[in-house]
């Protein structure tokens, strides 16, 4: 498994997360193509979310209590519980960030004691999971939502015409 490549990705993930919403608006960020659709503003703070309680939770839990029961999370219900888009996307977007760079942060300090046990299997509400496959589905989760950011930007210039 190409560990280096997929922490690059997360790295360079971030980055390309602050660059789409370098110019965006307030009225940008909150704009949704049609009511089932997630804003900008949405996308950034389940990405918030996503990085404090569940992509370096995850891994954790498996390299290092792998029979410990996972906590809870529920990333499309915080879309409206924790009403992301009511917001301001720049504190949204520092705060994950921040969050990112602990991640990476979290990952060269699990490199500088020694490689950890990749292959490590832990239990997933879905049944068992490696460490290193949590590992492909945080910097496929990333790939997702640039994605899914840049069809908003496009779909929000799009409309605007």
């Amino acid at each position: 498994m190409e560990i280096e490549a997929l922490v690059l990705q997360i790295n360079n993930s971030a980055a390309s997360v602050q660059s789409f919403t370098a110019d965006v608006s307030d009225e940008q960020a909150r704009w949704k193509l049609d009511v089932e659709s997630w804003s900008i503003l949405e996308v950034i703070n389940h990405l918030y979310d996503e990085e404090r309680e569940d992509f370096r939770v995850r891994p954790d839990c498996i390299l290092h209590r792998p029979q410990e029961k996972w906590p809870p999370i529920n990333p499309v219900g915080w879309v409206t519980e924790r009403k992301y888009n009511e917001r301001d996307l720049q504190e949204s977007l520092a705060n994950y960030l921040a969050e990112r760079e602990q991640s990476l942060h979290w990952l060269r300090e699990l490199a500088s004691a020694g490689p950890p046990n990749w292959d490590a299997v832990g239990n997933a509400p879905w049944g068992t999971i490696r460490a290193g496959d949590m590992m492909s589905a945080w910097a496929a989760h990333d790939l997702l939502h640039l994605r899914q950011l840049s069809e908003l930007y496009y779909a929000y210039l799009s409309a605007q015409q």
